[in-house]
């Protein structure tokens, strides 16, 4: 019979200050018990295989791992990388991201991706088939350029290859992140261009925003999508899908997603004023344009004339209105109003 290690079990641990537990090969740990190792920092140890608590699983819903389902062996200078101050730092970045994309409901289900290149070949990402408003640090995995996982538990995201390809189209995009923000998505999936010269700080920190053909996602064909837009944005709608950011920073490849959104939401809502958009004048766009130039921000209008920096085709939506109503009908309109008022006062005079 198959030992059940429980938490009762695990408990005395705690206090004990050892890094690993023993358990026999075949041995069922049960998730509460796992859990608890995970926060005290202890490794399960299978008959002298070591794993982190929470990698594989058994199918009854307590996880374990065992010499014959041991996770692959990573190269020395992968799990040495991996396992870094840097990468600890950089996973819990990334966590925090995913939290602030899920609960900004910028994604869904297990929506959106985010990543990091932390080495010359290495790049740290979230797993696929895992809600951003549950990602753990032990989640995170690390693939290289090429897409091949080299370090992890979790299985690597799909879309990695989306990240990919802008990061080598682009050394300064360190960082990138992939979401569906309702309101810059439905820019996305319209085919409308989200307007220019609107808001001082959508100019200086995302500027122009591009718009990537569709593609299916997942595949080498929608990564190639972005690759004439990253040299001169930092923000890229790909359509009928998503937004896709980018930075030397993750911080900043996050915001620049919270700003898309905001402001797209704000275009979408004065589009139903019934009054017409204002630019800040071109003149003023040329000193945005000069801030964001200190910051060492892209923006596929340098060079341009200064009459051609607010250029675009965005058209506000329509107010709704009756499709039967004409200035024609007006006039009877008002001989109705008439004819009852005149009722009215029969009625009242009686």
């Amino acid at each position: 019979m198959k030992q059940v290690i429980s938490l009762k079990d695990v408990t005395g641990l705690k206090a004990s200050g050892t890094k690993t537990f023993s358990v026999p090969a075949d041995a069922i740990v049960t998730p509460s018990a796992k859990d608890f190792l995970r926060s005290i920092g202890v490794a399960i140890q299978f008959d002298g295989v070591s794993a982190a608590a929470g990698s594989g699983s058994n199918g009854g819903g307590a996880y374990v791992t065992s010499a014959a389902s041991a996770e692959p062996k990573w190269k020395p200078e992968h799990v040495k990388l991996f396992n870094s101050p840097e990468a600890e730092r950089i996973k819990e970045q990334i966590v925090s991201v995913s939290h602030r994309l899920w609960k900004r409901e910028y994604v869904d289900g297990n929506g959106g991706n985010v990543s990091y290149r932390i080495g010359p070949n290495e790049v740290l990402c979230t797993p696929t088939m895992v809600s951003k408003g549950l990602m753990r640090v032990e989640d995170i995995c690390m693939v290289d350029l090429d897409g091949n996982q080299i370090a992890g538990t979790a299985k690597r995201t799909s879309e990695i290859y989306l990240h990919l390809e802008a990061m080598k189209a682009q050394p300064k995009a360190r960082s990138c992140v992939h979401a569906h923000p309702p309101h810059a998505t439905a820019f996305a999936i319209t085919g409308a261009e989200v307007p220019r010269c609107m808001i001082p700080e959508m100019e200086v920190l995302v500027g122009t925003v591009a718009k990537a053909q569709y593609e299916t996602p997942g595949t080498k064909a929608f990564a190639e999508t972005v690759l004439p837009y990253c040299k001169d944005h930092n923000c890229i709608l790909l359509q009928n899908h998503g937004v896709l950011t980018w930075n030397e920073e993750l911080e900043k490849a996050y915001w620049f997603m919270e700003i898309v959104d905001a402001y797209c939401r704000t275009v979408v809502i004065a589009s139903h004023l019934g009054a017409a958009f204002t630019q800040i004048p071109s003149s003023k766009i040329g000193d945005l344009l000069k801030i964001k130039k200190t910051l060492g921000l892209p923006d596929e209008r340098t060079g341009l004339k200064e009459a051609d920096y607010c250029a675009c085709e965005f058209r506000p939506g329509v107010v709704c209105s009756n499709p039967n109503e004409s200035s024609a009908a007006a006039p009877d309109l008002e001989a109705v109003v008439k004819i009852v008022t005149e009722e009215v006062m029969k009625a009242l005079s009686k």
